[in-house]
């Protein structure tokens, strides 16, 4: 038997956390595609997703990321994944996931990355990933 899933919802001032666990598949995904949506509807725009209980998911479950990404950075915040056991994370990994989702060890660590700003970047880099480098020549 499959494990169930499960989709937690809480906030901490303007960052919504959003707890999964169990099979993320085709089944399941509209019910992590609702509580995305909610967030973004309530302009809670700045989203965590804590993947720590997931087991497994499915291309669907991806495609819900993919499906909100680009509204939550337009909206100006974005989504930061964290807690991913290794068996799921290599899945991330493998398609490329880790190239446009901060994907990071814990909850902590990924609001964290808001501070710095909704997609990672600190104000001292550019667009290519260089540092100024103030008053050195």
């Amino acid at each position: 038997m499959a494990n169930p899933f499960s989709v937690e919802r809480s906030a901490t001032g303007d960052i919504t956390l959003l707890s999964l666990s169990g099979f993320l598949d085709a089944h399941t995904a509209p019910e992590f595609e609702g509580a995305v949506e909610s967030a973004l509807d309530a302009g809670q725009n700045r989203l965590v997703v804590d993947g720590g209980g997931l087991t497994y998911i499915s291309s669907a479950g991806l495609g819900v990321f993919m499906g909100f990404i680009e509204e939550f950075r337009e909206a100006g915040g974005d989504i930061k994944i964290c807690g991913l056991s290794d068996k799921v994370r290599e899945i991330f990994s493998l398609l490329g996931f880790e190239e446009l989702f901060d994907i990071v060890d814990n909850v902590e660590e990924a609001k964290a990355r808001f501070v710095v700003s909704p997609t990672g970047k600190t104000d001292a880099t550019d667009a290519t990933g260089a540092t100024d480098q103030a008053g050195e020549e």
